[in-house]
């Protein structure tokens, strides 16, 4: 594993800001780790890459104790905060090559920035100031920096907050291309942005997991309907004739004539609301199968 979390407490006075924490990240696994403001998320990130002690527990990266090893294991973390500190009066290859030299790798300094600054797409910018950048590419240059020393795993808090839609795209694809070699943790807010590129889910509430499954797993740990059908019709339909459709759990109206029909049975009930609408001579305007969102599952397991 690259990463075991055990027992991990961490207290602020008397606010219990971690309680009891354990998880394993596997090497080369993109895992969202989700949580509402103040749930432990930076917390638990800044106690995995060692700028702050846990209270009680152990972190292990691939084998090296945080408490103990702090520097071997720092060498094989890569780390971009939320707030993604930068000097805003370096140059971008200055910069890069004032961390590179930090890390003391072993491989020629012009080598790692070269290599870098072409893997994060900051070759129009690699001579300007860094204050005079967008925040996209300021986000870039924070990615650069992690991701210089060759790390094993990537820590990333909050990557994306603040770019626009197409940032967040260019920043995402960045974010898959080195997770086909590293293992990587990502704390994010945007849903898509975990549904589109993460192996794995955790989500953290009040400082205590309250989910840990694999992505096409997480969708099964609160009761669902396993279907959900929006229908409209061009005329008016009562509510008790839907609700005897076979296999229909539930009926409500939306609105004017468009009904959200669920079923918990295994068979497709889209062939019934057809013969339902030939046989009361109605005109299905639209059907639509709504998927269970990962957005609904973090707001039923966090919002209590």
């Amino acid at each position: 594993m690259s990463i075991v979390v055990q027992g991990v407490t961490k207290l602020y006075g008397e606010q219990k800001a971690l309680d009891n924490v354990s998880f394993e990240v596997k090497t080369g696994e993109i895992v969202g780790f989700l949580g509402p403001n103040g749930a432990g998320k930076s917390t638990m990130m800044k106690i995995i890459t060692g700028f702050i002690p846990a209270s009680s527990g152990e972190v292990h990266i691939n084998g090296l104790e945080v408490g103990t090893d702090n520097l071997e294991v720092r060498k094989r973390i890569g780390y971009l905060p939320e707030n993604n500190p930068l000097y805003p009066e370096m140059y971008v290859r200055e910069y890069l090559g004032f961390v590179a030299s930090i890390y003391k790798t072993g491989i020629p300094k012009k080598n790692q920035i070269n290599s870098i600054i072409e893997v994060t797409g900051l070759a129009p910018e690699q001579k300007k100031k860094i204050g005079s950048l967008s925040k996209g590419y300021r986000q870039r240059v924070g990615l650069a920096q992690a991701l210089i020393h060759n790390p094993d795993v990537l820590i990333l808090d909050e990557a994306t907050t603040g770019l626009d839609p197409n940032q967040i795209v260019e920043i995402r694809n960045l974010i898959k291309e080195a997770g086909k070699e590293k293992t990587v943790m990502l704390s994010t807010h945007i849903m898509q942005e975990v549904e589109a590129i993460c192996d794995r889910v955790i989500i953290i509430d009040k400082g205590v997991i309250v989910a840990n499954e694999e992505k096409n797993n997480i969708y099964s740990i609160i009761k669902r309907p396993k279907q959900i059908i929006q229908v409209e019709f061009d005329k008016e339909v009562s509510e008790s004739s839907l609700a005897e459709i076979g296999n229909v759990r539930a009926v409500s109206q939306i609105k004017n004539n468009i009904w959200l029909i669920e079923s918990d049975g295994d068979e497709d009930i889209r062939p019934s609301l057809f013969n339902y609408a030939v046989n009361n001579s109605l005109t299905v305007l639209s059907l639509q199968q709504q998927q269970n969102k990962l957005e609904e599952i973090f707001r039923e397991l966090t919002n209590g």
